[in-house]
C-alpha cells in the first residue's frame, strides 16, 4: 500500500509513525520513485489521453508545479516544493490533445504564472508559451490565472494585446492594500506599487478584466488596515473579486504570529468587502446592457442556458443567462448574445447569432 500527494509531502515522517501499515509514502514530486517501487518504466514525457473533471469544452492546463515565493501565510511551498516548469513542447502537445477531445478554452494555472520558464530557459518565458499555444488548432480562448504582482513582466500584457485568442482577463491576487499587512505577508510590494502596476496593465490593454483576491484577518490586521483595504477596493473597482479569511497554517512563517483577529471579525470583514464588490459589479454590469458579447455556454440549468464571456472564468465569476424557451444553443458552443438585463453578478440576454 503506497500513499502519495500533498499530505505525504508535508507530513511524511508523522504519517510513517501514525500509520505504519502503509508500505511507503511518496511526496508530490516522487513519481519516478513510486514507479520504481512498482517495477514500472518511467518516461518523463507522459503526454497522451488526459481525464478532465471539467465539461468537455474547457480544461485547466497546469504549466508548472510548486512555488519559490515566500509569502508568510502560504503553505503551498511546503506541499508542492520549489517551482518546476513544464516545457513549452510538452504543454503544446497537451493542449493539442485536449483540443482534439473538444476543448475550446484553456485556463492556464500555476502557483505562480509569471515565474514560468526561469528554471528551464533562464528567462521568464510565459509570452513564448502563450504564442505557441495560440497556434494550436481548435483552441479559441486562453485564460490566465494566478499571476504574482511583484516584478510583474508587462511583456505578458503586450502578448495578450497582440493575440486574439487570449482572453482580456487576468487573475492577479493582491491579497491586501495596507502596507503594514503587505509587509508582514512578505508580498514584496506596496499599495503604491500595486496601483502603478494596475495602471500600466490597463494602459496597454484598456479592455482587460482584472480579477483579484484579498485575504482578511491576517495576524495584526487592525481596523485601520481594513479601512485602507475597503477604500482601495472602492477606488480601484476591480472587475472580479474573491475574498478569503486567514487560516493559521502550521509550518508557515505567519504561524509564529499570534492569530489575533477573531473568526467572527474575519467573517464580518470578508462579507463587508463582498458587499462593496457587489455594488461595483452591479454598476459595471449595467453598462453591458444593450451590448453584444461572445459567450461560451457551459450548461443548461432549469429554464436557462448559462454561459460566460471572455471576462469571466468558470465557477468563480459572473455568468450570462438566456431563456431556453426563446433561445437555443448547444452546451460547449459559442454564440453572440445581446444583453438585455443585469444583476450584481449575472447578465441576461438573447442569442442574436452564432460565433
Amino acid at each position: 500500500l503506497y500513499v502519495t500527494g500533498c499530505l505525504s509531502e508535508r507530513y511524511k515522517s508523522d504519517l510513517e509513525k501514525e500509520i505504519p501499515e502503509v508500505d511507503a509514502y511518496f511526496g508530490t514530486m516522487e513519481l519516478p520513485a513510486l514507479l520504481n517501487k512498482l517495477n514500472a518504466d518511467y518516461k518523463h514525457d507522459l503526454i497522451g489521453e488526459r481525464w478532465t473533471s471539467t465539461p468537455k469544452h474547457y480544461a485547466y492546463l497546469k504549466i508548472s508545479e510548486g512555488c519559490n515565493r515566500t509569502c508568510s501565510f502560504c503553505a503551498i511551498p511546503l506541499m508542492r516544493g520549489k517551482h518546476i516548469s513544464k516545457s513549452i513542447d510538452q504543454l503544446v502537445k497537451e493542449a493539442a490533445n485536449l483540443a482534439k477531445d473538444g476543448v475550446k478554452e484553456l485556463i492556464l494555472i500555476a502557483q505562480e504564472l509569471t515565474y514560468y520558464g526561469l528554471d528551464l530557459y533562464k528567462t521568464r518565458a510565459l509570452p513564448e508559451l502563450l504564442n505557441a499555444l495560440c497556434e494550436v488548432d481548435g483552441i479559441e480562448w486562453i485564460r490566465l490565472h494566478y499571476a504574482y504582482p511583484s516584478k510583474f513582466p508587462l511583456e505578458i500584457i503586450e502578448t495578450m494585446a497582440q493575440q486574439e485568442k487570449i482572453c482580456n482577463y487576468l487573475d492577479i491576487p493582491l491579497q491586501h492594500a495596507a502596507d503594514p499587512v503587505l509587509k508582514a505577508m512578505r508580498r514584496h510590494i506596496t499599495q503604491e506599487d500595486q496601483r502603478r502596476l494596475l495602471k500600466d496593465i490597463q494602459s496597454i490593454l484598456p479592455e482587460i478584466a482584472l480579477r483579484t483576491t484579498m485575504l482578511v484577518g491576517f495576524p495584526g490586521e487592525t481596523e485601520d488596515d481594513f479601512k485602507v483595504l475597503c477604500d482601495y477596493i472602492q477606488d480601484i473597482k476591480f472587475d472580479r473579486l474573491g475574498v478569503f479569511t486567514y487560516s493559521h497554517e502550521e509550518g508557515t512563517i505567519a504561524y509564529d504570529l499570534k492569530d489575533d483577529v477573531p473568526d467572527e471579525i474575519k467573517a464580518k470583514r470578508a462579507n463587508q468587502l463582498m458587499e462593496i464588490q457587489q455594488d461595483i459589479s452591479f454598476n459595471k454590469n449595467l453598462k453591458r446592457i444593450g451590448k453584444e458579447m461572445k459567450v461560451l455556454f457551459d450548461r443548461k440549468e432549469g429554464e436557462y442556458f448559462i454561459g460566460r464571456s471572455q471576462y469571466d472564468s468558470p465557477e468563480v465569476d459572473n455568468e450570462i443567462l438566456i431563456n431556453a424557451a426563446n433561445n437555443y444553443v448547444r452546451v460547449g458552443d459559442f454564440a453572440k448574445v445581446h444583453i438585455t438585463n443585469a444583476e450584481a453578478f449575472d447578465l441576461y440576454g438573447d442569442v442574436v447569432g452564432q460565433q
